[in-house]
């Protein structure tokens, strides 16, 4: 093992420094060389990544674009978002379902009604919990009661059409 001289003991403003070396410190223990450590940045095809087959005998470099770590919080000062209320998402959804629906003689009417009152009952979590989701469910109640109120529009006219038809059968027979 070698010892480094510190620095300063060739100085010729220390006389009779020139060429002794003080016993190490044993607090301090002598510089040692130590092997070559991988750069974290730029890992080699050895430390787990894969080699990429167009270019031979290069070291593998990550995608700038790469995240190497997802935080799990916020950075400081920013507060943390809401999640999103599950019940208007599905008031919204059961909502839109139902305006398909109509195209089946009204019975989206029905599914008009569900999504309207599952709008209701996710408002009302909203404002309690502090939720994200306040938009959606009151889409969910105006879509919902919409399409309610054109299915009962459309059974009307059917219930109409089929009396008026049924009467012009038995006024021809």
């Amino acid at each position: 093992m070698t010892y480094l001289p510190p620095p300063g003991a060739d100085d010729p403003r220390y006389p009779g420094h020139e060429g002794a070396v003080p016993p190490p410190d044993p607090m301090y223990p002598p510089a040692q060389a130590y092997p070559p450590q991988p750069d974290p940045l730029y890992p080699t095809p050895t430390s787990g990544y894969p080699s990429p087959s167009y270019l031979p005998g290069y070291p593998y470099q990550p995608s700038p674009y790469q995240q190497p770590y997802a935080y799990p919080y916020p950075p400081m000062g920013y507060p943390a978002a809401q999640p999103t209320d599950g019940m208007a998402i599905a008031a919204l959804v059961v909502s839109c379902v139902s305006v398909l629906g109509l195209c089946g003689y009204g019975v989206g009417g029905l599914l008009g009604i569900v999504g309207a009152v599952l709008g209701h009952v996710a408002r009302g979590r909203i404002r309690r919990t502090g939720d994200q989701g306040d938009g959606m469910a009151l889409a969910g109640i105006i879509v919902g009661w919409i399409a309610t109120g054109v299915g009962i529009l459309l059974l009307a006219v059917f219930i109409v059409f089929f009396i008026l038809a049924a009467g012009d059968a038995s006024a021809a027979a």
